[in-house]
């Protein structure tokens, strides 16, 4: 039975942002072809929502709600619960990802 996909505000956010950057410092085409490949990847999660990993930023401080995928340099950072995904952040990885992990999803929990 497969799982629905949700995004959330935040993670449609960061998905605008991140077209606009690519956009703007390399060309909208690239932007499309990241945008497409990100979306790839958060919709393979509605069969296989447990294979991805717990960020090691949170897993170090002992939570373990949150999973993430990859599209490098790119991580997407998502929930389960019940029968859905709930994508929060999609973030390139380069970030200071401690604090931007521990800003957006430690004060939803």
């Amino acid at each position: 039975m497969a799982f629905t996909v949700l995004l959330t505000e935040d993670a449609v956010v960061d998905l605008e942002d991140l077209y606009s950057n690519i956009s703007e410092h390399d060309s909208p085409q690239k932007a499309e072809y990241v945008l497409d490949h990100i979306e790839e990847k958060f919709s393979s999660l509605s069969k296989f929502p447990e294979r991805g990993v717990f960020p090691k930023e949170l897993l170090s401080l002992g939570v373990r709600e949150y999973r993430q995928i990859f599209f490098k340099p790119y991580r997407i950072i998502y929930r389960i619960a019940e029968k859905k995904v709930y994508i929060y952040l999609i973030i390139d990885g380069r970030r200071d990802m401690q604090t931007l992990l521990q800003r957006r999803l430690l004060s939803a929990l």
